[in-house]
């Protein structure tokens, strides 16, 4: 099976991401045009976006406006209470304990010692992305933190053979949040989007009515730039190098 039609993943690797939004349609209407999504409907109020019959996302209704309109990447892992169980013992917090989404698969929400949320995806029936590394579907997530020796050691405890074992591809890195937002902006993950062009996407952005936070710049993963959909959700867009210019930005741990 092609790498990026994967139909399992390795605990640890990024293998589904969603967005809660106010209105799930207003988002299918603005990811359609920029990705070239289509949809299906999922589960509950959510919908899978789909690229050439592939899933590659979902779009969620968001049902408590007081929770935050944002992107969350999900890791994979055989068991999602286990893993659970080693994120406390690691010093992280269960925002969602494990819960079954039916036949699908079992999910929950964490966060890392300094808070930035992050998901987990037992799979049931979904596997998770049917696409990935292409224009339009899931290509990294890059965490930014505010130290990140802790969670170098978080993630690297928690997910050793998925960063560093022999078969590893991370598909996400970390770097200091003051090296693209502001300070005092709170640790978090940002999901990125594969795009053939980034100065392109940004001009579909900014015309659907979103905006750019950061960037373009330039990172060891290809050139990215920071945007929110015209609902506030934060996310990237990344057009990778050519064959043979690019690399990743992995965690260096001991």
């Amino acid at each position: 099976m092609a790498e990026n039609r994967a139909s399992a993943y390795g605990e640890g690797v990024p293998c589904w991401v969603d967005a809660q939004l106010p209105d799930v349609e207003a988002g299918k209407r603005f990811y359609g045009e920029l990705f070239g999504w289509t949809y299906e409907d999922a589960y509950g109020s959510s919908v899978w976006a789909r690229l050439g019959g592939e899933p590659v996302a979902a779009l969620a209704h968001k049902t408590d406006g007081r929770l935050p309109t944002v992107w969350t990447v999900y890791f994979a892992t055989p068991d999602a209470e286990a893993t659970s169980r080693r994120i406390l013992a690691a010093g992280g917090q269960l925002v969602t304990a494990p819960l079954p989404v039916g036949e699908l698969g079992s999910h929950a929400l964490a966060a890392d010692p300094e808070g930035a949320v992050f998901g987990l995806w037992q799979p049931g029936s979904h596997p998770g992305f049917g696409r990935r590394h292409e224009v339009g579907t899931f290509a990294w997530a890059q965490l930014y933190a505010r130290d990140t020796s802790v969670v170098n050691t978080f993630y690297g405890g928690l997910f050793r053979d998925a960063l560093f074992g022999p078969d590893a591809r991370p598909d996400f890195g970390r770097a200091p949040v003051a090296d693209v937002f502001p300070a005092e902006m709170p640790p978090h993950f940002v999901v990125h989007f594969g795009v053939e062009d980034c100065e392109d996407a940004l001009a579909t952005v900014l015309r659907l009515g979103g905006r750019v936070q950061a960037g373009p710049f330039e990172a060891s993963y290809g050139t990215v730039a920071v945007v929110t959909d015209n609902q506030g959700a934060s996310f990237a867009v990344l057009e990778r190098r050519a064959e043979g210019e690019e690399g990743h930005d992995p965690m260096d741990l001991p």
